[in-house]
């Protein structure tokens, strides 16, 4: 009886872990093993930093908003908490937009929080 490999298959689950790990420095990218443990991490990682990513820009838009209201003088919190009960809407992205792009309707919206 003839000896059967699983050859095709083979290569090409090899060749598919090194295409993953195409630009990678060194052994990395060339010899399979290290190349699997490498791409095994990088997807991890992957996952990873894309939660951070969320987490990252929310400090930034608060950082943000935060700087724009201590300039008309009112901290953080009051602000978001004027604006809740003021039945305002706004997301931080949104919010830290307008600080940027329109300081007078910001100036608007600090007034809005004040009254409530």
């Amino acid at each position: 009886m003839s000896r059967a490999t699983n050859a095709p298959a083979s290569r090409e689950r090899r060749r598919r872990r090194l295409e993953l790990a195409k630009g990678f420095r060194g052994n990395r990218s060339k010899t399979f093993r290290i190349a699997t443990e490498a791409v095994d991490r990088a997807m991890r990682m992957s996952t990873i930093h894309r939660k951070l990513k969320k987490r990252d820009f929310r400090r930034l838009w608060i950082a943000r908003i935060n700087a724009a209201t201590r300039a008309e003088g009112v901290s953080y919190s009051a602000f978001m908490a004027g604006l809740i009960k003021a039945g305002v809407t706004l997301n931080r992205k949104m919010l830290s937009e307008i600080a940027i792009q329109d300081p007078e309707g910001f100036k608007t919206l600090v007034d809005i929080a004040r009254k409530a």
